[in-house]
């Protein structure tokens, strides 16, 4: 098979979905290669003895109408048809600790979130207003977070602002420290490294509103793959790129495991940066550029504990939790010894649709460092590639369930009673299925201290070979939707884009308001 493409775009994660609905919605002729079975990267679901699963997508933010998010779904035209279902508007969110029964509440809406915390913290309410005010300011100062074309408007003064720093410049309580930064596994928080403002763009979504996807995440891509075909773009799945093809020093082909070349003009990697620039091949570029963005460290990876729930055992809760055995370590937990781990967790449940009022599944993640794995670094394992990996890795997960479950059951003390089974996830399942350099949650490690080491460009050093997704700028859903708008407005002009957005975005409003009326 030989095809020739305007734009060629390596992995269908969301990065690349939205980048593909864009340009070829513009008018060009789009092809998207995919190596797994199914399309969507972290938007991938699984399911486990007829239990739906998500990969990555556990939660979603900013999907009120008018919030950014909504805007940029609505513009894509997939809002309309995503199944949400809205959280607990006063607890979306609730930090907890060992030894302590409070169940800290993180709450939708600014001024929620204020009454609601202010309750257990009446001491520290002006320190609670200065920081709900300074996530809103600086999540201001990057435009495209509210659809502007302007230049932004921060510093240095903000990007090399460290979130640790300030949280305990404006609240004295220890423990209320602690619950500010409690879910800070939404972004690996490092305390000598991370910005605020990763931490505000990380957070403001989810305090604007928080929603989960019903029957999991893997919905947003089916409808941005749909809308790709209706403007005519090319998807394939089991096309795993190998190669990039030059002639006279110019990227012209990438060929695929299959044996397929496809020929394009511009060519968008959404697979790890470390990941495309080892594909590539160093000799393709400088040693400067590649050592540079080979040098800088990523993020941690993650464990997992997928758990199918006998039926009507354990009630629904509409909201995570986020724990941490104690509260000085809520900033250090990655930085965990084997005898301690895990010192935090993430827990994730959906509601059984045939018992409304109980669980039918709970998604627990905590940290985990490549490393633990490492003796298996050499083996893939996918639906596309199966490979045993071996007794020890079985028996090595098995060990690490087992402590984990411990540490649930001193804030889930019946959840062994409930469970119906159990399926785990290492550094290298993400790795193998998601194509994330050692299985990294967030790409590169963002550094107060040297801000522009992970600011990377779109534009690689290769003309037509562009960067998307969550190495690019910001991860998670929305982070990620904006960073395929930087990418396109490498292609096209980037205010022409943004008041295509907008406009398209106000006509869709107008209509449902005039159908409403």
């Amino acid at each position: 098979m030989q095809q020739t493409f305007d734009i060629i775009i390596i992995g269908s994660g969301l990065g690349g979905l939205v980048c593909a609905n864009i340009l070829a919605r513009e008018g060009k002729k789009v092809c998207v290669l995919e190596k797994n079975n199914q399309f969507g990267g972290n938007l991938q679901t699984f399911v486990r003895d007829k239990t739906i699963f998500d990969t990555g997508v556990h939660y979603i933010g900013g999907l009120e109408k008018g919030q950014n998010l909504h805007q940029y779904f609505t513009y894509l035209g997939i809002m309309q048809d995503l199944k949400l279902k809205r959280m607990d508007t006063d607890a979306y969110d609730v930090i907890t600790f060992d030894d302590d029964t409070i169940a800290y509440p993180h709450a939708q809406g600014y001024t929620n979130f204020y009454e609601q915390l202010v309750r257990y913290f009446p001491d520290e309410a002006a320190g609670i207003q200065q920081y709900l005010t300074k996530i809103k300011d600086t999540c201001y100062q990057f435009p495209l977070y509210h659809l502007s074309t302007e230049k932004p408007t921060y510093g240095e003064s903000l990007i090399t602002l460290k979130a640790k720093e300030y949280i305990e410049r404006v609240v004295t309580n220890p423990k209320l420290r602690a619950v500010l930064a409690g879910s800070n596994f939404l972004y690996a928080g490092d305390p000598d490294k991370t910005p605020f403002y990763v931490h505000a763009l990380s957070v403001n979504s989810y305090i604007e509103s928080a929603w989960k996807c019903v029957q999991g995440g893997s919905q947003i891509a089916r409808l941005l793959i749909k809308k790709l075909k209706s403007y005519g773009g090319t998807i394939h799945k089991y096309q795993e790129v190998t190669t990039f093809n030059f002639e006279a020093k110019k990227l012209v082909s990438v060929s695929t495991q299959k044996g397929d070349t496809f020929y394009g003009d511009y060519f968008i990697s959404n697979i790890d940066p470390k990941v495309t620039l080892a594909l590539v091949g160093k000799q393709h570029f400088r040693n400067m550029y590649y050592n540079r963005i080979q040098g800088v460290a990523s993020v941690i990876s993650s464990f997992s504990l997928y758990i199918v729930l006998k039926k009507r055992t354990l009630p629904y809760q509409n909201k995570n939790y986020y724990h941490t055995n104690d509260p000085a370590r809520v900033w250090t937990a990655q930085q965990y010894t084997t005898a301690e781990w895990p010192l935090s967790y993430m827990v994730s449940m959906t509601e059984d649709p045939q018992n409304p009022g109980f669980a039918e599944s709970i998604t627990t993640i905590t940290y985990m460092r490549f490393d633990e794995v490492a003796p298996w670094a050499n083996t893939l394992n996918t639906v596309a590639n199966e490979e045993d990996r071996g007794e020890a890795y079985t028996h090595f997960k098995q060990q690490k369930t087992e402590i984990y479950l411990q540490q649930l059951e001193k804030k889930f003390p019946t959840i062994r009673q409930c469970i119906h089974s159990i399926h785990t996830a290492t550094p290298l399942s993400y790795r193998d299925y998601i194509g994330c350099y050692e299985g990294t949650m967030y790409g590169l490690v963002k550094d107060a201290d040297h801000p522009m080491k992970s600011f990377l460009s779109p534009r690689t050093k290769i003309p037509n070979l562009l960067f998307t997704g969550q190495g690019l700028n910001m991860h998670g859903i929305l982070g990620v939707t904006i960073s395929a708008i930087v990418t396109c407005s490498e292609l096209i002009d980037k205010e022409y884009l943004v008041d295509k957005i907008k406009t398209v975005v106000a006509e869709s409003y107008n209509q449902s308001t005039s159908d409403a009326g």
